[in-house]
């Protein structure tokens, strides 16, 4: 089983719940938690230095604004900037997210090994990831069903806030700056620039004019 975990999530009491179900029931030697993604990472990076790496990363995609600016915004900047130092070490999301579409590219593009719905079975299923992750084998929520990603796409409060933006004629970079004002994550150009590259694949928009027309038409804005 894994001897060392890093677990990045903003919520303590979620994380104190990790820790102590972990301690109980895999017998972890250490796990150590963080708050924000960039502290997560300069003690990945720290430990990665030293010679003594964690094996493995359990992270949630979405963080709150701290006191101090940030590099690091989301869950998924996070793991590409760990996988960067070790592409060997294994990583479990561990979010609310329950959209197939959304999940999909954390196995696709960030080489996820395990995600865990959180809910009412949530440690249980994350027990269980971590064990498959241990075996080299994936995971995912037996709720979630991820082949039904081509066929149905579900917009969330997330995406109409962005197409509404858009539709008002704001770019990416104002609609980045108009989130940190609310303190609203993800956040980041980048991060938004995803998102909607996404929902062009979903409903084979050409543009972002296009994109909108075709929802309107199918009354989904």
């Amino acid at each position: 089983m894994f001897k060392k975990i890093l677990i990045a999530e903003d919520f303590q009491d979620t994380n104190k719940g990790i820790v102590n179900a972990l301690e109980n029931r895999l017998q972890i030697e250490e796990i150590q938690e963080e708050l924000y993604c960039d502290k997560a990472y300069n003690r990945f990076k720290l430990a990665f230095n030293e010679g003594e790496p964690y094996e493995l990363l359990i992270t949630d995609l979405s963080f709150k604004e701290g006191p101090a600016a940030r590099k690091l915004t989301s869950g998924q900047a996070l793991i590409k900037a760990v996988r960067d130092i070790d592409p060997n070490i294994k990583v479990i999301v561990n979010s609310m997210i329950d959209n197939p579409v959304e999940i999909n590219p954390l196995f696709t593009d960030l080489k996820i090994n395990a995600y865990v719905c959180k809910g009412r079975n949530g440690l249980n299923e994350l027990v269980t990831a971590i064990q498959e992750a241990y075996q080299n084998r994936t995971y995912v929520s037996p709720q979630i069903n991820l082949n039904s990603a081509n066929t149905i796409f579900e917009l969330d409060k997330y995406d109409r806030m962005i197409l509404q933006d858009l539709a008002e004629g704001l770019t990416k970079k104002e609609i980045s700056e108009k989130l940190k004002r609310q303190n609203i994550s993800p956040n980041s150009e980048s991060t938004i620039d995803k998102k909607v590259s996404r929902l062009f694949d979903a409903f084979g928009a050409k543009n972002i004019q296009h994109l909108i027309a075709k929802l309107i038409k199918e009354g989904r804005i």
